[in-house]
């Protein structure tokens, strides 16, 4: 299979890997809030694995395809683009959060990690939550324009 047979079934990929990524963060926040730090840490380095295929894919995509217009009309066109803009900044912000985050744990940091993993967490969950209903929104509900 080439690249470019794969190229239209990346966002439907991208979409599983931030449903997976939210769940995945959903299961280390109950593990971590119920002291079980091995089953966190086995969901955070899944989390963190996830996203980073996540991110290739995305990357690839866009390199592929460019820019894909929002076909959606009215009212839904500011909401669309305000949380698509919250996303892609946030999502900009959430990389380097994620690795220093990461780096404290990796350190055993315990004092530093979970002051920044208060931020980290509910900020990469929104991200990963934001870009499954971007994706709804922007491939099945207003189906983009160009065939894909």
């Amino acid at each position: 299979m080439t690249i470019e047979e794969i190229i239209p079934y990346l966002p439907h990929l991208q979409a599983v890997l931030n449903t997976l990524a939210a769940v995945l963060l959903a299961r280390g926040y109950y593990f971590i809030r119920n002291k079980d730090r091995n089953a966190h840490q086995r969901c955070m380095v899944a989390a963190l694995l996830v996203s980073t295929v996540f991110m290739i894919s995305y990357l690839t995509y866009h390199a592929e395809v460019g820019y894909t217009p929002f076909t959606g009309q009215g009212i839904i066109r500011p909401f669309y683009f305000t949380l698509l803009a919250s996303h892609v900044i946030l999502a900009a912000i959430i990389v380097p959060l994620v690795l220093t985050t990461a780096y404290f744990a990796i350190r055993g940091n315990f004092n530093k990690h979970p002051r920044i993993a208060r931020w980290t967490l509910p900020l990469w969950f929104y991200v990963s939550v934001s870009g499954v209903i971007i994706y709804i929104l922007g491939f099945h509900v207003y189906t983009p324009e160009v065939a894909l």
